[in-house]
């Protein structure tokens, strides 16, 4: 952990002047550091090529990192921290341009292989050679990017939400889509944002289990920067390669995976059948009456199967002795039961 003996220039300048950041009072995990607002100590952070990453870290054990999605941030994780901490060293960072990490203001430094770099980096300044990783949705690409170019930094990889904008029928939509939203951030700010992308129709299945939790994921996608919201959409988001166009990588990427999508996440369900029948390491977790933020609408369950897969991996049974799952034209999956009447 590298934090200053004294408040650094980074804390103390972050905010001042007219910049387009709200207070934000972290932490999800360390109660010690409930109250932080900003430049009134030195936060912890992680250096990725000039770039600070704030992050946090609980517990103790094999480590898992924890990569937050478009719209949330590390405080979208705070069941799973809560949970995974009693048996693993848990961390969890902002991306950049999601304070109190930094927004950089050139829209170049928020590619997708910037995203990858970074989970790289915060393994190397804290000294983790090797972790399971859990993403969402963007973070759960860029956990997947990762496992194809460093397996031998990854003990298994959680991969929810992800696909939005990969199918090919979706890619043309993707890209303008992108195009409006990184102007509208700006043009707008998140106050007026937040609540309309809040309930988006694989979004609003929060409000509807959770109406407490979902106010609360409005509240803190206020407080994100628009300039890095619309910098991640315009470059990470919308640039990314189409997860079908990486197929012929993915077969041969052995890292034990498990996807697990809501089936009210229209934009991700065939991109995740597709992932299934390539990943040769992989299982699909379908999560029913669920939209695409699974880890707030069913942290209970996403826990579970986390958990499950997590021991199955460790002790070395995922998937032991199962044919391998080809590719096929038509998005079905088939698995050879060992015993009749039981389902896939």
């Amino acid at each position: 952990m590298r934090i200053g003996d004294s408040t650094p220039c980074y804390a103390k300048t972050r905010c001042q002047g007219p910049r387009d950041c709200n207070q934000i009072c972290f932490s999800v995990s360390a109660p010690d550091r409930a109250n932080w607002g900003w430049g009134r100590e030195a936060m912890p952070y992680v250096e990725a090529d000039g770039t600070k990453l704030y992050f946090e870290e609980s517990g103790y054990g094999y480590p898992i990192i924890f990569i937050h999605e478009f719209a949330s941030d590390l405080r979208g994780w705070e069941a799973q921290l809560r949970h995974f901490s009693r048996g693993y060293r848990c961390v969890a960072y902002n991306a950049r341009g999601y304070p109190p990490s930094d927004v950089p203001e050139d829209a170049l430094l928020y590619g997708w292989e910037c995203a990858v770099g970074d989970i790289a980096a915060v393994m190397r300044d804290l000294s983790i050679e090797r972790a399971h990783l859990v993403g969402l949705s963007m973070g759960g690409y860029a956990a997947l990017q990762f496992g194809l170019r460093y397996p031998e930094k990854v003990g298994v990889i959680v991969a929810a939400g992800v696909g939005s904008g990969s199918h090919p029928s979706q890619r043309d939509g993707w890209l303008r889509e992108s195009s409006v939203l990184a102007r509208i951030f700006i043009e707008h700010g998140m106050v007026s944002m937040a609540e309309r992308m809040a309930r988006g129709p694989a979004r609003v299945q929060l409000k509807c289990k959770d109406p407490k939790g979902w106010r609360e994921f409005v509240v803190r996608l206020r407080q994100h920067s628009p300039q890095g919201m619309s910098n991640t959409m315009a470059r990470g988001q919308a640039l990314r390669p189409s997860l079908h166009d990486l197929r012929d990588q993915f077969s041969g990427m052995v890292v034990p995976v498990l996807l697990a999508v809501g089936d009210e996440d229209v934009r991700c369900l065939e991109t995740n059948l597709m992932l299934k029948s390539t990943l040769p390491n992989a299982g699909l977790w379908i999560c029913p009456n669920t939209g695409h933020a699974i880890n707030l609408e069913e942290p209970a369950a996403f826990n579970a199967q986390i958990e499950s897969f997590l021991g199955a991996a460790e002790r070395g049974s995922w998937r032991r002795g199962f044919p391998r799952t080809e590719p096929r034209p038509v998005l079905q999956l088939h698995r050879r039961a060992p015993t009749a009447g039981l389902g896939l």
